[in-house]
């Protein structure tokens, strides 16, 4: 039961967030500061995101060997400016070729 206590709290944290967001003044939003915010901010989240599911198996750190060279792979990819499904394609390639050659 408090399980969901918890989750109830967090609808609610993340409404009234949203909520605050749209109830802000103007002035607020045009600040160069909240502007920097808000582009910098998700591209840190995901990069975030991206290094805990890299380097982690079950809470605890595991630098995997055909994961990491198939993100580098798509590190190469995104460099070249390759389109988004063959950054896709080159680092599942890469990590599915390193797993088969290491069993």
């Amino acid at each position: 039961m408090t399980l969901w206590w918890a989750i109830a709290a967090l609808c609610a944290g993340c409404y009234a967030l949203k909520l605050a967001g749209l109830a802000a003044p103007r002035r607020v939003l045009d600040h160069p500061v909240v502007h920097r915010f808000a582009e910098l901010v998700p591209v840190a989240l995901l990069a975030a995101l991206i290094a805990v599911q890299m380097f982690t198996t079950q809470g605890r750190l595991d630098i995997d060997l055909p994961r990491t060279a198939g993100l580098a792979a798509a590190v190469a990819a995104l460099l070249l400016r390759a389109p988004f499904l063959a950054v896709l394609a080159s680092a599942a390639a890469v990590t599915a070729v390193l797993r088969l050659l290491t069993g």
